[in-house]
């Protein structure tokens, strides 16, 4: 995995993880990388400097557990907000898109272990998320 800094159009910043530099590339081209701020997918990489090995003393502090679950619950809304839920159809409806047999867009639902595996097998870009509940009650 390699985690590329990204710019807008409109300038918004914002970072992403890609399976190698040809995922990125693919994505872009069919448009399925969006600014979080805007939409806006017309998207670039922006400058960004090399990661350097750091010390122990140095080594920034992760993220507590409440920090990682806001995160995910943000994620999640992004999700809802920004795709089309298909349900248990999402490896068929993954392959349409794939193949351009319909609109290419945004989509999450639910696939196996084994259909996902068989998804990457075939070039198709697939990601799992935990799916927190949307409210810490």
């Amino acid at each position: 995995m390699i985690l590329f800094k990204l710019r807008c159009a409109a300038g918004h910043e914002f970072e992403g993880w890609f399976r190698d530099n040809a995922a990125f590339d693919r994505q872009r081209a069919r448009a399925q990388i969006a600014c979080p701020d805007c939409g806006d997918t017309e998207i670039a990489k922006a400058v960004m400097a090399p990661r350097l090995a750091r010390s122990e003393k140095n080594a920034p502090t992760p993220p507590s557990p409440a920090e990682m679950r806001r995160a995910l619950q943000q994620l999640r809304k992004h999700v809802e907000t920004n795709c089309d839920y298909v349900g248990p159809g999402f490896a068929d409806e993954a392959r349409r898109i794939h193949r351009g047999e319909t609109e290419a867009r945004g989509i999450y639902g639910e696939a196996t272990k084994d259909e996902s595996r068989a998804l990457a097998d075939e070039g198709i870009e697939v990601a799992s998320i935990p799916w927190v509940p949307t409210s810490d009650a």
